[in-house]
């Protein structure tokens, strides 16, 4: 059965095991808990949030010091792997990991710390540094920066424009004053279009000093020192180069952390499990001495669990009825084969209890169309060799993407079929070889096994419409069976039945047609007997849906009416048949471009260097028709599925069974023997 049968359960137990019996739980991954459980004024819950703060920050902080391991402590061969897998750790070391946990936090707190210290001084350097750029001019100054003069005298150190000659600022700076005025300019230096001065001059003449600098933009300096600025930069200087020693010990010391690598993975899961119990702790409902949980398992995983618990916890378990308006959550039980398009499914929507789990049906479907789509047996060659090899080397992959991965190797393989099956090779590459290295000129080396559609490509628009019929039909008979299983006859009758008849008889009617002949270039020559059979089948079929369609409706008007109009949806069904031509256009367009691609290397193939250019305009253009084509398969073989197929008789509407397990990230624990 593919999709498995559900049981909702309730148990009830000591409060003094409530933490045994939900570590159990997590465990097993069996059960799905529910968090609208029984309400009762007599109940309450716990307060579990401080805890469960706690443990999320304790995972958050072993998620960084992992990060920063990642950096300063990589792993070996790390850089080699595209995938990440989940390292295989036994049951045993993660139970004995409660002793052990708070000191690897602390040490992973040390590590943030560290990290953050660099941080902190860089910033620092950083800051320095400017403050060194902004002081580098003021370097042949010799008093402090913040001087402002003695008792007879005033010092002005700051910035001009650069934009006049030393005798025009002296010029200026002198104006209205006497000619001996105490006046002395030092011009310190010239950059960054400023000049950078510093006057002293007698108080007697400060005012009328100070109103020249403002006229000629005299400015005070951006960056200022109680010091001289060539001992403050030494200082500074000297301030950098101990950060960065302490810098470098920091990064060592986090170096030396690389070998709880292992450890902080397995504290990392063990506190985003603990936060995760400590989440469910918070909504039990539960009593001085009785605490209680309900949810659902699969019904095969109903008996064993609620004997493991009577017998070793004493809990009472007992099943449930579902409530009218509760949903089950679906879980499929299908072929291994099968099961890599489940996420497809899933991503449609799930189905619910009682419907079809059309994933085997989709499953075939799905390969074939792919494979008839990217069509080249290089292209699938390479597919499925790289998606294989990353599933041998890999075997701890994430689900999803492990999933992911073996659809694609399925579809490797029937990109492989339907490419020698067309002829295609890289496109024509064997003959391009052939004929630009070694002057061959004779007939193709890689014939069809079937027929190349470059040369015919309406007869593959007519297979394709023959798949997409098949296909749209399949989904037709999956509808009508829901429909017999409900025991609704009548609904079948008028529904489904009907019209098979109308489309069985209008394809009959079509095949020994002149148009049909026109387009496949040959025409089918019936009996007079089958001729008269479709049309009685295409008008029988309409007839029916005439008059039942609207069958809930009393007025015969309104019905007849409501038929007509559902005859009127023959166009939808064509509208739908015609998306299969893209089986057609895609498969083409990877072959029309795999040839030209083969053409543009051949061009630059003689010559001393022609192996050399025609290996790199041949890798890099196949390889990028093969993304581009692979993504548009993909795309389109789902479109077909969830627009074509799916119409015709599934409405998802179901949700994912969501047991309550540990949640590892980086971990898979391996039971023990």
């Amino acid at each position: 059965m593919a999709i498995v049968k559900m049981q909702k359960i309730s148990i009830a137990a000591a409060k003094k095991h409530r933490k045994a019996i939900l570590e159990q739980l997590q465990d097993m991954g069996l059960m799905e808990l529910h968090e609208e459980q029984i309400e009762d004024v007599d109940l309450e819950r716990m307060d579990t949030q401080a805890a469960r703060n706690n443990f999320e920050r304790a995972a958050q902080t072993l998620d960084m010091a992992l990060k920063l391991l990642k950096e300063y402590a990589p792993e070996k061969n790390a850089g080699l792997s595209l995938f990440s897998e989940k390292k295989l750790i036994p049951r045993s070391d993660f139970q004995a990991h409660d002793s052990r946990a708070s000191g690897l936090l602390t040490k992973a707190q040390k590590l943030v710390d560290l990290e953050k210290e660099i941080h902190e001084l860089g910033a620092a350097n950083l800051k320095d540094r400017a403050t060194i750029s902004g002081l580098t001019p003021w370097m042949s100054l010799d008093i402090p920066m913040s001087t402002r003069g003695t008792a007879k005298t005033e010092v002005f150190i700051g910035t001009f424009p650069e934009d006049q000659s030393d005798e025009a600022l002296i010029a200026g700076l002198t104006a209205d004053l006497p000619a001996d005025a105490p006046l002395d300019v030092n011009i310190l230096a010239r950059e960054n279009r400023m000049v950078y001065v510093c006057l002293i001059a007698a108080k007697s003449i400060s005012e009328t000093l100070a109103e020249n600098m403002r006229q000629m933009g005299f400015a005070r300096p951006a960056v200022s020192c109680r010091r001289i600025p060539g001992d403050k930069i030494k200082s500074l200087e000297e301030s950098i180069e101990r950060r960065k020693r302490k810098i470098e010990e920091n990064k060592k010391e986090m170096a030396s952390y690389g070998s709880l690598r292992r450890d902080f993975y397995i504290s990392a899961d063990y506190y985003r499990s603990r936060a995760l119990k400590y989440e469910l702790l918070g909504k039990i409902p539960q009593t001085r001495h009785i605490f209680f949980l309900q949810g659902w398992v699969t019904d095969q995983s109903a008996e064993p669990l609620a004997r493991l618990l009577s017998e070793k916890y004493g809990a009472f378990v007992q099943r449930e009825e579902r409530n009218q308006d509760e949903l089950e959550p679906t879980v499929l039980d299908n072929p291994r084969i099968a099961r890599p398009v489940e996420p497809i499914l899933a991503s449609y929507g799930l189905p619910t209890h009682g419907r079809f789990d059309p994933t085997k049906i989709m499953t075939f479907f799905y390969v074939i169309f792919f494979g008839m789509m990217l069509s080249d047996a290089g292209y699938g060659i390479l597919v499925s060799l790289g998606t294989g090899l990353i599933l041998l080397r890999h075997r701890r992959l994430e689900e999803g993407l492990r999933r992911m991965l073996q659809l694609f190797f399925m579809c490797g393989l029937s990109t492989t079929f339907w490419g020698f099956m067309y002829g295609g090779f890289f496109g024509n590459a064997i003959d391009t070889v052939a004929s630009t290295f070694f002057g061959y000129q004779g007939d193709a080396i890689l014939k069809p096994l079937w027929f190349e559609p470059l040369k015919d490509p309406m007869r593959l628009l007519i297979w394709c419409m023959l798949f997409g019929l098949i296909h749209l039909y399949t989904g037709l008979a999956i509808k009508g069976y829901e429909t017999l299983k409900a025991h609704d006859v009548v609904g079948f009758i008028s529904d489904i039945l009907s019209w098979f008849m109308m489309l069985t008889g209008l394809v009959l009617m079509l095949l020994p047609s002149d148009l049909y002949g026109s387009i496949a270039g040959t025409a089918y020559q019936f009996p007079a007997w089958l001729v008269a059979f479709s049309k009685i089948l295409a008008g029988g079929g309409a007839l029916i849906i005439l008059v039942m369609s609207g069958r809930s409706k009393k007025n015969w008007a309104l019905r007849i009416a409501l038929g007509a109009y559902d005859i009127y949806g023959v166009t939808g069904w064509l509208s739908d048949l015609l998306s299969y031509s893209r089986l057609l256009a895609l498969g083409l367009a990877t072959g029309v471009i795999a040839n030209v691609i083969n053409l543009m290397a051949s061009m630059v193939g003689g010559g001393p260097l022609g192996p050399i250019l025609f290996a790199v305009v041949f890798i890099l253009g196949h390889s990028l028709n093969i993304g581009i084509n692979l993504l548009g398969a993909y795309v389109h073989t789902n479109r077909l599925q969830y627009v074509e197929f799916f119409s015709k008789f599934y409405d998802g509407g179901g949700r994912a069974f969501q047991p309550f397990g540990r949640q590892y990230k980086y971990i898979q624990i391996k039971e023990d023997k």
